[in-house]
């Protein structure tokens, strides 16, 4: 079957930014004012660089810097941005570019041509962000600037404070702006979750086109390839929204494979279950989709088992999400659903409260339940404020913590793997060596794991589902088998 999509990637309006933009202003106001502040000073962030591989002249493809690119949506490395609070006045600063630039890169862009592309209102050059921020300064003393520094929960990294030569004219707010923008980036506009939906298409269909042509014999890099090759070539998706994951067999239990010393590289074989990890970005805005099934299309019984218990899981927390439910809930109730699965099916033994107890479900599900998804995969702001980590197995993995609002979007994807460096202390410990019948436990060594993984939006009353993939096992069987997707029920 040739490949193909009903899919045209869509326009992108500047205006999302512009709306994101005056949702930062509204909120910082709001703060500045509850704080009792003056409602002035400026919002200035330092957008990315392009980054040479190592020491050669080798440029790699650039991509903006997530904060940067919610605000202003600029495509171009070496910006700088500024909000005045003042007024409300957006002010863009381009690099001044050497006239060689036009000879090795194309055309050297007026600044009219980024204030109009970019819909601010003033656009200048980096070397002049000191003289433009004085002369707009409108109150007594330095000019204050709200700087973007706080930390990534997810990466425990912090974010760049904007620097540049003249700064020291200046007063420097380190601590306001990032709690601030990350709550922002919260809670997604009807803008923002067109072109999330977008990637969610573009990927689902790409999923299903992998799902189509996997094959013993291929290598998993192959089915990375198929992958790739349509969300660029029918949704011109430049950028993945992370390193795919194609994992077979016994890689399927390594949690973050596809990595550069596991580079998707092992060769399918008749038997293996793939589970395949992999979401398209499309301006700026990602997906993170996974699916599970096995190579030569038909399940066994022990594969069905798993992946029913994982499917189970994911389809009990979409129909219980809804704006006020914790997700710390949801995670248990995933593994709890696992846990039940498996006593019923012989594998493990015992009462599941007790395994609850016991945190049993972490043996079989060590990550998180999921995460916020937009401009990042892992989108800020899961520990901005509020509940902090539990230091607990499996909870202390989990990206947040927080109750579920209406224009959330987060990922569900709850997943049973049989790690042996988790499984054996398990059956070994005193605690909890009494839930496992060992022989159950010893046919699933080598059987690696199952994920399910889609992208969830909290609506008013529940939540939607964006992602559009093959889930039953008859519906995977069919489609790899030939059939259309979405499957003819009148037929």
């Amino acid at each position: 079957m040739a490949s193909s999509s009903s899919l045209t990637p869509p326009p992108v309006p500047i205006e999302l930014h512009v709306r994101n933009r005056e949702k930062l202003l509204s909120s910082i106001r709001h703060h500045l004012s509850h704080s009792s502040r003056p409602l002035h000073g400026f919002v200035l962030l330092q957008g990315g660089d392009e980054q040479n591989r190592y020491d050669t002249d080798h440029v790699d493809v650039f991509r903006q810097e997530s904060y940067f690119a919610y605000l202003f949506g600029v495509r171009e490395p070496g910006f700088y941005g500024a909000i005045d609070i003042a007024t409300g006045k957006s002010i863009l600063f381009s690099p001044r570019l050497p006239a060689e630039y036009a000879v090795w890169s194309g055309e050297i862009k007026p600044l009219s041509y980024f204030k109009e592309r970019y819909m601010v209102s003033v656009a200048c050059y980096t070397n002049e962000i000191t003289k433009v921020l004085q002369d707009e300064w409108q109150a007594s003393g330095k000019p204050l600037l709200f700087l973007l520094h706080g930390l990534n929960t997810d990466s425990d990294n912090f974010s760049k404070p904007a620097d540049f030569q003249g700064i020291d004219n200046f007063d420097t707010d380190l601590t306001t702006l990032h709690p601030i923008l990350t709550e922002c980036r919260v809670i997604k506009s009807d803008l923002e979750l067109a072109l999330i939906q977008f990637a969610n298409d573009i990927s689902s269909e790409a999923h299903v086109e992998v799902m189509r042509k996997a094959r013993a014999g291929m290598y998993e890099y192959q089915l990375e390839s198929i992958f790739l090759h349509h969300t660029y070539m029918y949704g011109g998706c430049r950028h993945c929204s992370y390193t795919c994951i194609c994992a077979t067999g016994g890689n399927s239990a390594v949690l973050h494979y596809g990595h550069a010393a596991a580079p998707n590289d092992r060769t399918l074989e008749d038997g293996d279950l793939a589970l395949l990890d992999m979401g398209a970005e499309y301006n700026f805005y990602g997906s993170d989709i996974t699916c599970s099934y096995p190579v030569n299309g038909k399940f066994t019984s022990d594969q069905s088992l798993i992946y029913n218990a994982v499917l189970d899981a994911h389809n009990s927390v979409i129909s219980t999400l809804k704006p006020g439910v914790s997700w710390v809930d949801m995670h248990k109730l995933a593994e709890k659903v696992i846990l039940e699965s498996l006593k019923r099916e012989g594998i493990l033994d015992g009462n599941v409260d007790d395994m609850m107890v016991e945190r049993l479900g972490a043996v079989f599900m060590p990550h998180g339940l999921g995460h916020l998804l937009g401009i990042d995969t892992h989108d800020p702001g899961g520990y901005l404020k509020g509940p902090e980590r539990i230091n607990e197995p499996g909870l202390k993995s989990l990206r947040t913590t927080r109750e579920m609002q209406e224009g959330m979007v987060i990922t569900v994807e709850p997943g049973c793997y049989f790690i042996d460096a988790l499984l054996v202390p398990a059956m070994g410990s005193p605690n909890t060596t009494k839930f496992f019948n060992q022989a159950a436990v010893g046919r699933f060594k080598g059987f690696g794991g199952v994920r399910i993984e889609s992208d969830v939006l909290i609506t008013a009353n529940g939540c939607k589902n964006m992602t559009k993939v093959p889930r039953e096992i008859g519906e995977i069987e069919a489609v790899m088998a030939g059939a259309p997707w979405p499957l003819d029920r009148a037929s």
